[in-house]
């Protein structure tokens, strides 16, 4: 069985969130502007969470979880996700996003995959850093997708990655079937093919064998 591996903000979530963080505390433009930014490959995306989860500094916990309480999956992704694991498929999600907004919107939509690999917002008394760790921060998604497809005995040529912005490129790259989700004009030639919806997205999976046809 295939593993599909799924970018988070702008792919399975259309919540940005680090502009989500970034209300809480004033500073979502500035936010919004570095994102743009990396998605469009002005900047290298390391540089770009550090600067992100810079202005973060001082933040209470409790702001950070109200954020993260606000991300929610794209309409028709869980379905997606779903019909995926009851095929038998293994799923996951490679995002340089933070683990607490991933986990709490699948929470809410009811819906798991099998793997997470994502970055942490340290906190110290109650508020957060200023930093970010994690293995998406210097590392890319190319090795992620490599290291998963090892760990879990399923060849390169049976992952699929799906994915919108410059730093999914690595990814895109590595895995056999490349899906753009209205990917940026950077990406778009990395793809092998791009969607738009949820809808569009089963069908493309359906065309290339990774889910059964519908009726």
């Amino acid at each position: 069985m295939p593993l599909v591996a799924f970018d988070f903000d702008g792919t399975l979530s259309d919540s940005e969130m680090t502009v989500l963080l970034g209300e809480r505390c004033g500073v979502a433009d500035e936010m919004d502007a570095i994102t743009e930014r990396a998605m469009n490959d002005e900047i290298d995306y390391a540089t770009s969470l550090r600067e992100r989860a810079a202005l973060l500094d001082g933040l209470d916990v409790s702001e950070a979880q109200a954020a993260f309480d606000r991300v929610e999956l794209r309409p028709g992704a869980a379905d997606v996700i779903d019909e995926l694991n009851a095929t038998g498929v293994t799923t996951a999600i490679l995002t340089g996003g933070f683990e607490r907004g991933v986990e709490a919107a699948l929470d809410r939509a009811g819906v798991a995959v099998d793997h997470v690999v994502a970055n942490r917002l340290p906190r110290t008394g109650g508020e957060l850093t200023g930093e970010v760790e994690g293995p998406l921060v210097e590392g890319t998604k190319d090795d992620a997708l490599e290291s998963l497809a090892d760990t879990v005995s399923i060849p390169r040529t049976a992952t699929v990655a799906v994915g919108d912005g410059a730093n999914d490129l690595p990814m895109l790259a590595a895995a056999n079937l490349a899906i753009g989700f209205d990917p940026k004009p950077a990406v778009e030639p990395a793809c092998d093919r791009t969607v738009t919806t949820m809808d569009a997205l089963r069908r493309a999976l359906s065309d290339e064998e990774v889910l059964p046809a519908e009726d």
